[in-house]
Protein backbone atom coordinates (compact mmCIF):
# COMPACT_ATOMS: atom_id res chain seq x y z
CA UNK A 1 0.00 0.00 0.00
CA UNK A 2 1.98 3.07 -1.49
CA UNK A 3 1.68 6.69 0.27
CA UNK A 4 1.56 10.11 -0.87
CA UNK A 5 0.23 13.76 -0.03
CA UNK A 6 -3.33 13.69 -1.55
CA UNK A 7 -3.32 16.56 -3.98
CA UNK A 8 -5.39 17.44 -6.59
CA UNK A 9 -2.87 16.61 -9.00
CA UNK A 10 -1.65 13.10 -7.50
CA UNK A 11 -5.02 12.26 -6.66
CA UNK A 12 -6.14 12.67 -11.09
CA UNK A 13 -2.55 10.40 -11.43
CA UNK A 14 -2.97 7.40 -9.26
CA UNK A 15 -3.81 4.55 -11.50
CA UNK A 16 -4.03 0.66 -10.61
CA UNK A 17 -1.20 -1.62 -12.16
CA UNK A 18 -2.58 -3.53 -15.07
CA UNK A 19 -2.16 -6.98 -13.25
CA UNK A 20 -4.49 -5.84 -10.24
CA UNK A 21 -8.22 -5.21 -9.30
CA UNK A 22 -7.56 -2.41 -7.04
CA UNK A 23 -5.33 -1.00 -4.98
CA UNK A 24 -5.08 1.01 -1.78
CA UNK A 25 -3.41 4.81 -1.42
CA UNK A 26 -2.84 6.28 1.78
CA UNK A 27 -2.35 10.07 2.38
CA UNK A 28 0.43 10.36 4.39
CA UNK A 29 -0.72 14.13 6.32
CA UNK A 30 -3.52 11.99 7.78
CA UNK A 31 -3.19 8.71 9.23
CA UNK A 32 -5.79 6.46 7.80
CA UNK A 33 -7.10 8.73 5.15
CA UNK A 34 -6.92 6.16 1.67
CA UNK A 35 -7.86 6.02 -1.66
CA UNK A 36 -8.97 3.05 -3.78
CA UNK A 37 -7.75 2.80 -7.13
CA UNK A 38 -9.98 -0.03 -9.21
CA UNK A 39 -8.71 -1.07 -12.55
CA UNK A 40 -11.64 0.82 -14.01
CA UNK A 41 -10.34 3.95 -13.17
CA UNK A 42 -12.84 4.59 -10.31
CA UNK A 43 -11.66 6.25 -7.55
CA UNK A 44 -13.21 5.87 -3.83
CA UNK A 45 -12.47 7.63 -0.32
CA UNK A 46 -12.21 5.57 2.83
CA UNK A 47 -11.29 5.68 5.87
CA UNK A 48 -9.22 2.88 8.01
CA UNK A 49 -8.99 2.08 11.61
CA UNK A 50 -8.22 -1.18 13.49
CA UNK A 51 -10.90 -2.47 16.48
CA UNK A 52 -8.46 -5.23 17.97
CA UNK A 53 -6.37 -6.81 15.33
CA UNK A 54 -9.22 -6.60 12.55
CA UNK A 55 -9.07 -3.47 10.27
CA UNK A 56 -12.19 -1.09 9.43
CA UNK A 57 -12.99 0.66 6.09
CA UNK A 58 -15.61 2.86 5.36
CA UNK A 59 -16.10 4.23 2.45
CA UNK A 60 -16.46 7.88 1.95
CA UNK A 61 -17.53 8.99 -1.12
CA UNK A 62 -15.90 8.95 -4.94
CA UNK A 63 -13.37 10.93 -6.03
CA UNK A 64 -15.05 13.97 -8.28
CA UNK A 65 -18.13 14.14 -6.09
CA UNK A 66 -16.37 14.63 -2.89
CA UNK A 67 -13.40 17.02 -3.67
CA UNK A 68 -10.21 16.06 -1.39
CA UNK A 69 -11.07 18.42 1.53
CA UNK A 70 -14.30 17.32 1.87
CA UNK A 71 -13.73 13.50 1.95
CA UNK A 72 -10.24 14.45 4.38
CA UNK A 73 -12.84 16.02 6.88
CA UNK A 74 -14.94 12.40 7.05
CA UNK A 75 -12.48 10.99 7.17
CA UNK A 76 -11.47 12.51 10.33
CA UNK A 77 -14.32 12.77 11.74
CA UNK A 78 -14.80 8.69 11.56
CA UNK A 79 -10.94 8.04 13.05
CA UNK A 80 -11.94 10.63 15.59
CA UNK A 81 -14.80 8.91 16.63
CA UNK A 82 -12.52 5.11 16.36
CA UNK A 83 -9.94 7.11 18.44
CA UNK A 84 -12.47 7.62 20.97
CA UNK A 85 -13.57 3.63 21.35
CA UNK A 86 -15.90 3.56 18.76
CA UNK A 87 -16.81 1.49 15.84
CA UNK A 88 -17.75 3.68 12.82
CA UNK A 89 -18.28 0.99 10.56
CA UNK A 90 -20.61 -1.20 12.85
CA UNK A 91 -22.75 1.83 13.96
CA UNK A 92 -22.77 2.82 10.16
CA UNK A 93 -24.07 -0.97 9.49
CA UNK A 94 -26.46 -1.26 12.41
CA UNK A 95 -28.10 2.38 11.90
CA UNK A 96 -28.45 0.88 8.21
CA UNK A 97 -30.18 -2.26 9.45
CA UNK A 98 -32.22 -0.27 11.85
CA UNK A 99 -33.38 2.01 8.38
CA UNK A 100 -33.87 -1.68 6.22
CA UNK A 101 -36.28 -2.52 9.12
CA UNK A 102 -38.04 0.41 9.38
CA UNK A 103 -38.78 0.41 5.53
CA UNK A 104 -40.44 -2.57 5.87
CA UNK A 105 -42.26 -1.95 8.93
CA UNK A 106 -43.29 0.85 7.43
CA UNK A 107 -44.76 -1.00 4.14
CA UNK A 108 -45.98 -3.78 6.70
CA UNK A 109 -49.02 -1.65 7.00
CA UNK A 110 -52.47 -2.70 8.68
CA UNK A 111 -53.89 -3.43 4.65
CA UNK A 112 -51.03 -5.26 4.20
CA UNK A 113 -51.27 -8.09 7.14
CA UNK A 114 -54.81 -8.57 6.73
CA UNK A 115 -54.17 -9.65 3.02
CA UNK A 116 -50.93 -11.25 3.48
CA UNK A 117 -52.81 -13.58 6.31
CA UNK A 118 -55.62 -14.15 3.86
CA UNK A 119 -54.26 -15.18 0.96
CA UNK A 120 -51.45 -17.64 3.48
CA UNK A 121 -54.33 -19.07 4.84
CA UNK A 122 -56.09 -20.17 1.27
CA UNK A 123 -56.58 -23.47 1.22
CA UNK A 124 -56.93 -23.68 4.80
CA UNK A 125 -59.95 -21.86 5.87
CA UNK A 126 -62.62 -21.60 3.85
CA UNK A 127 -62.83 -18.71 1.13
CA UNK A 128 -65.93 -17.13 2.25
CA UNK A 129 -64.00 -17.06 5.79
CA UNK A 130 -60.99 -15.68 4.75
CA UNK A 131 -62.98 -12.95 2.46
CA UNK A 132 -65.75 -11.69 5.54
CA UNK A 133 -62.31 -11.94 7.41
CA UNK A 134 -60.21 -9.61 5.68
CA UNK A 135 -63.69 -7.50 5.21
CA UNK A 136 -64.14 -7.62 8.86
CA UNK A 137 -60.53 -5.89 9.91
CA UNK A 138 -60.00 -3.45 7.13
CA UNK A 139 -64.01 -2.36 8.56
CA UNK A 140 -63.52 -2.38 12.44
CA UNK A 141 -60.27 -0.64 12.02
CA UNK A 142 -60.37 1.98 9.48
CA UNK A 143 -58.08 4.38 10.55
CA UNK A 144 -55.28 1.39 10.81
CA UNK A 145 -55.26 0.49 7.12
CA UNK A 146 -51.92 2.61 6.17
CA UNK A 147 -50.59 2.86 9.45
CA UNK A 148 -47.74 0.05 10.09
CA UNK A 149 -48.59 -2.96 11.67
CA UNK A 150 -45.21 -2.87 14.19
CA UNK A 151 -46.76 0.78 15.46
CA UNK A 152 -50.21 -1.12 17.17
CA UNK A 153 -49.71 -1.18 20.39
CA UNK A 154 -52.09 -3.42 23.08
CA UNK A 155 -53.62 0.26 24.66
CA UNK A 156 -54.32 0.67 20.92
CA UNK A 157 -56.30 -2.42 20.51
CA UNK A 158 -58.18 -1.96 23.85
CA UNK A 159 -58.96 1.57 23.04
CA UNK A 160 -60.12 0.03 19.60
CA UNK A 161 -62.15 -2.66 20.27
CA UNK A 162 -64.32 -0.74 23.61
CA UNK A 163 -65.23 1.62 20.80
CA UNK A 164 -66.14 -0.82 18.71
CA UNK A 165 -68.32 -2.14 21.45
CA UNK A 166 -70.29 0.84 21.89
CA UNK A 167 -70.69 1.91 18.33
CA UNK A 168 -71.38 -1.61 17.20
CA UNK A 169 -72.10 -5.00 19.20
CA UNK A 170 -70.36 -7.06 21.26
CA UNK A 171 -70.65 -9.60 18.66
CA UNK A 172 -68.98 -7.53 16.41
CA UNK A 173 -66.07 -6.28 18.46
CA UNK A 174 -65.44 -10.10 19.65
CA UNK A 175 -65.26 -11.04 15.89
CA UNK A 176 -62.48 -8.02 15.22
CA UNK A 177 -60.59 -9.79 18.11
CA UNK A 178 -60.57 -12.92 16.79
CA UNK A 179 -59.34 -11.81 12.85
CA UNK A 180 -57.01 -9.12 14.11
CA UNK A 181 -55.76 -12.00 17.07
CA UNK A 182 -55.40 -14.91 14.37
CA UNK A 183 -53.78 -12.61 11.72
CA UNK A 184 -50.98 -11.09 14.15
CA UNK A 185 -50.26 -14.09 15.36
CA UNK A 186 -49.48 -15.47 12.02
CA UNK A 187 -47.40 -12.69 11.21
CA UNK A 188 -45.66 -13.08 14.40
CA UNK A 189 -45.08 -16.36 13.72
CA UNK A 190 -43.12 -15.32 10.17
CA UNK A 191 -41.10 -13.22 11.79
CA UNK A 192 -43.07 -10.86 9.87
CA UNK A 193 -44.10 -8.56 13.37
CA UNK A 194 -42.20 -9.57 16.73
CA UNK A 195 -45.15 -8.68 18.74
CA UNK A 196 -49.46 -9.36 18.98
CA UNK A 197 -51.11 -6.59 20.29
CA UNK A 198 -54.26 -8.64 20.81
CA UNK A 199 -52.93 -11.73 22.51
CA UNK A 200 -54.11 -12.17 25.89
CA UNK A 201 -56.85 -9.74 25.87
CA UNK A 202 -59.98 -10.78 26.86
CA UNK A 203 -63.61 -11.18 24.89
CA UNK A 204 -65.69 -7.65 25.21
CA UNK A 205 -68.39 -9.47 26.44
CA UNK A 206 -70.53 -12.64 26.38
CA UNK A 207 -72.41 -12.76 22.99
CA UNK A 208 -76.39 -13.24 22.80
CA UNK A 209 -78.15 -15.36 20.35
CA UNK A 210 -79.98 -13.61 18.28
CA UNK A 211 -83.89 -14.22 18.31
CA UNK A 212 -85.51 -11.78 15.94
CA UNK A 213 -87.97 -13.22 13.01
CA UNK A 214 -89.16 -11.63 11.01
CA UNK A 215 -92.89 -11.30 9.81
CA UNK A 216 -93.77 -11.84 6.19
CA UNK A 217 -95.27 -8.80 6.45
CA UNK A 218 -91.80 -7.45 7.20
CA UNK A 219 -89.81 -9.46 4.69
CA UNK A 220 -92.21 -8.22 2.02
CA UNK A 221 -91.26 -4.47 2.58
CA UNK A 222 -87.62 -5.71 2.21
CA UNK A 223 -88.12 -7.02 -1.20
CA UNK A 224 -90.29 -4.28 -2.86
CA UNK A 225 -87.13 -2.43 -1.55
CA UNK A 226 -84.75 -4.56 -3.18
CA UNK A 227 -86.65 -3.34 -6.36
CA UNK A 228 -85.38 0.17 -6.24
CA UNK A 229 -81.38 -0.12 -5.50
CA UNK A 230 -79.12 -1.03 -7.19
CA UNK A 231 -79.79 -4.02 -9.41
CA UNK A 232 -77.41 -6.39 -8.48
CA UNK A 233 -77.67 -6.08 -5.05
CA UNK A 234 -81.52 -5.83 -5.21
CA UNK A 235 -81.36 -10.04 -6.52
CA UNK A 236 -78.29 -10.55 -4.46
CA UNK A 237 -80.56 -9.70 -1.32
CA UNK A 238 -83.45 -11.23 -2.96
CA UNK A 239 -81.91 -14.57 -3.64
CA UNK A 240 -80.37 -14.74 0.06
CA UNK A 241 -84.13 -14.36 1.27
CA UNK A 242 -85.78 -17.09 -1.06
CA UNK A 243 -82.94 -19.79 -0.98
CA UNK A 244 -82.17 -18.87 3.12
CA UNK A 245 -78.53 -19.65 2.79
CA UNK A 246 -75.39 -17.77 4.13
CA UNK A 247 -74.97 -14.38 2.59
CA UNK A 248 -71.10 -14.83 1.98
CA UNK A 249 -72.02 -18.27 0.37
CA UNK A 250 -74.64 -16.82 -1.52
CA UNK A 251 -72.27 -13.15 -2.66
CA UNK A 252 -69.82 -15.77 -4.32
CA UNK A 253 -72.01 -17.67 -6.02
CA UNK A 254 -70.86 -19.10 -9.42
CA UNK A 255 -72.69 -19.59 -12.71
CA UNK A 256 -70.23 -23.03 -13.07
CA UNK A 257 -72.14 -24.40 -9.79
CA UNK A 258 -75.42 -24.01 -11.59
CA UNK A 259 -77.08 -26.34 -13.39
CA UNK A 260 -78.44 -25.22 -16.40
CA UNK A 261 -77.47 -21.77 -17.35
CA UNK A 262 -80.80 -21.05 -19.62
CA UNK A 263 -83.40 -22.32 -16.70
CA UNK A 264 -81.61 -23.26 -13.41
CA UNK A 265 -83.11 -25.49 -11.15
CA UNK A 266 -80.09 -26.13 -8.61
CA UNK A 267 -77.26 -24.20 -7.12
CA UNK A 268 -74.65 -26.44 -6.08
CA UNK A 269 -72.62 -25.42 -3.22
CA UNK A 270 -69.03 -27.07 -3.42
CA UNK A 271 -67.41 -28.12 0.34
CA UNK A 272 -64.66 -25.98 -0.61
CA UNK A 273 -66.78 -22.74 0.44
CA UNK A 274 -69.39 -23.95 2.23
CA UNK A 275 -69.09 -23.41 6.37
CA UNK A 276 -69.40 -26.78 7.13
CA UNK A 277 -67.35 -28.46 5.12
CA UNK A 278 -70.07 -30.46 3.10
CA UNK A 279 -71.47 -29.69 -0.27
CA UNK A 280 -74.94 -28.52 -0.65
CA UNK A 281 -77.72 -28.42 -3.05
CA UNK A 282 -80.24 -25.76 -3.43
CA UNK A 283 -83.38 -25.58 -4.86
CA UNK A 284 -83.94 -22.15 -6.70
CA UNK A 285 -87.39 -21.58 -6.71
CA UNK A 286 -89.50 -19.83 -9.76
CA UNK A 287 -88.94 -16.26 -8.62
CA UNK A 288 -85.28 -17.01 -7.82
CA UNK A 289 -84.69 -18.33 -11.14
CA UNK A 290 -86.08 -15.56 -12.50
CA UNK A 291 -83.89 -12.96 -10.75
CA UNK A 292 -80.77 -15.31 -12.21
CA UNK A 293 -81.53 -15.33 -15.60
CA UNK A 294 -82.07 -11.69 -15.55
CA UNK A 295 -78.81 -10.95 -14.41
CA UNK A 296 -75.81 -10.42 -16.75
CA UNK A 297 -72.99 -12.52 -17.22
CA UNK A 298 -69.91 -10.72 -17.13
CA UNK A 299 -67.42 -11.54 -19.32
CA UNK A 300 -64.22 -13.02 -17.49
CA UNK A 301 -66.02 -12.75 -14.40
CA UNK A 302 -67.21 -15.90 -12.67
CA UNK A 303 -69.85 -14.86 -10.33
CA UNK A 304 -73.73 -14.18 -10.83
CA UNK A 305 -73.49 -11.46 -8.51
CA UNK A 306 -70.53 -9.39 -10.10
CA UNK A 307 -68.70 -6.99 -8.41
CA UNK A 308 -65.59 -4.97 -9.62
CA UNK A 309 -63.58 -5.99 -11.21
CA UNK A 310 -63.40 -9.75 -11.47
CA UNK A 311 -64.80 -10.17 -7.77
CA UNK A 312 -67.99 -10.65 -6.40
CA UNK A 313 -70.56 -8.51 -4.34
CA UNK A 314 -69.58 -7.46 -0.57
CA UNK A 315 -71.41 -4.72 -0.19
CA UNK A 316 -73.73 -5.90 2.83
CA UNK A 317 -74.15 -2.95 4.87
CA UNK A 318 -74.01 -0.96 2.14
CA UNK A 319 -77.64 -3.13 0.40
CA UNK A 320 -78.99 -2.85 3.72
CA UNK A 321 -78.63 0.79 4.41
CA UNK A 322 -80.01 1.13 0.79
CA UNK A 323 -82.99 -0.91 1.67
CA UNK A 324 -83.71 1.12 4.75
CA UNK A 325 -83.12 3.86 2.77
CA UNK A 326 -85.96 2.95 0.55
CA UNK A 327 -88.34 2.10 3.41
CA UNK A 328 -87.96 5.26 5.30
CA UNK A 329 -89.33 6.69 2.08
CA UNK A 330 -92.44 4.74 2.04
CA UNK A 331 -93.13 5.20 6.06
CA UNK A 332 -91.88 2.03 6.80
CA UNK A 333 -89.29 1.22 9.26
CA UNK A 334 -87.78 -1.94 10.62
CA UNK A 335 -85.93 -1.85 13.97
CA UNK A 336 -83.22 -4.51 14.56
CA UNK A 337 -82.64 -6.80 11.87
CA UNK A 338 -79.78 -8.37 9.65
CA UNK A 339 -79.44 -9.93 6.37
CA UNK A 340 -78.80 -13.37 8.33
CA UNK A 341 -82.18 -13.25 10.12
CA UNK A 342 -83.59 -14.40 6.75
CA UNK A 343 -82.41 -17.80 7.64
CA UNK A 344 -84.04 -17.93 11.14
CA UNK A 345 -86.92 -16.68 9.92
CA UNK A 346 -87.76 -18.63 6.83
CA UNK A 347 -87.65 -21.66 8.81
CA UNK A 348 -89.76 -20.49 11.45
CA UNK A 349 -92.60 -19.60 9.25
CA UNK A 350 -91.59 -22.93 7.39
CA UNK A 351 -91.64 -25.12 10.69
CA UNK A 352 -95.45 -23.41 11.73
CA UNK A 353 -96.69 -24.45 8.11
CA UNK A 354 -95.65 -28.20 8.51
CA UNK A 355 -92.28 -28.40 7.53
CA UNK A 356 -90.11 -30.94 9.55
CA UNK A 357 -86.97 -29.91 11.48
CA UNK A 358 -85.12 -31.88 9.55
CA UNK A 359 -85.65 -30.68 6.48
CA UNK A 360 -85.14 -27.37 7.48
CA UNK A 361 -81.81 -28.37 8.95
CA UNK A 362 -81.03 -29.55 5.36
CA UNK A 363 -82.37 -26.69 3.73
CA UNK A 364 -80.18 -24.63 6.25
CA UNK A 365 -77.20 -27.04 5.61
CA UNK A 366 -76.71 -27.98 9.21
CA UNK A 367 -74.70 -30.76 9.96
CA UNK A 368 -75.84 -31.76 13.36
CA UNK A 369 -79.95 -30.89 14.57
CA UNK A 370 -82.86 -32.99 14.81
CA UNK A 371 -80.82 -36.26 13.37
CA UNK A 372 -78.22 -37.19 15.66
CA UNK A 373 -76.63 -40.28 17.24
CA UNK A 374 -76.72 -43.90 15.32
CA UNK A 375 -79.69 -41.85 13.09
CA UNK A 376 -77.29 -39.45 11.65
CA UNK A 377 -74.68 -41.94 11.02
CA UNK A 378 -77.26 -43.83 9.09
CA UNK A 379 -79.23 -41.22 7.78
CA UNK A 380 -77.93 -40.43 4.15
CA UNK A 381 -80.97 -38.74 2.27
CA UNK A 382 -80.98 -35.14 1.59
CA UNK A 383 -84.31 -35.35 1.63
CA UNK A 384 -83.96 -33.32 -1.59
CA UNK A 385 -87.88 -33.36 -3.04
CA UNK A 386 -88.59 -32.15 0.63
CA UNK A 387 -86.26 -29.36 0.48
CA UNK A 388 -87.98 -28.18 -3.18
CA UNK A 389 -91.45 -28.55 -2.25
CA UNK A 390 -90.46 -26.54 1.75
CA UNK A 391 -88.60 -23.79 -0.29
CA UNK A 392 -91.50 -23.56 -3.17
CA UNK A 393 -94.03 -22.57 -0.45
CA UNK A 394 -91.78 -20.06 1.02
CA UNK A 395 -90.95 -17.99 -1.92
CA UNK A 396 -94.81 -18.46 -2.26
CA UNK A 397 -95.47 -16.46 0.94
CA UNK A 398 -92.77 -13.69 0.12
CA UNK A 399 -93.74 -12.86 -3.46
CA UNK A 400 -96.76 -12.18 -4.53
Amino acid sequence: MAGFKFTLRSVESAVCPPDKKDVLFFDTTTRGFGLRVSSSGGKMFLAQYSVGKAKRRVPLGAFGVLTIEEARAQARAVLGEAAKGGDPMAERKAMKKAELVAAADASFTFETLATSWAEAREGERRESYLNEAKAALLRAFPDWRKQPASSITVADAVKALDAIREAKSVVTANRALAYARAAYGWAVKRQKLTINPFQGLERLGREQSRERVLTVTELRAIWEACGKITPTLGAYVRVLMLTLQRREEVASMRWAELDDLENPTTWTLPRERAKNGRTHVVHLSAPVREIIRALPRIEGNPFVFAGRAKGSIGAYSYAKNAIEKEMAEQKITLTDWRLHDFRRSGVTWLATHGVPPHVADRILNHVSGTISGVAAVYQRAEFLTERRDALDLWAGAVVQ
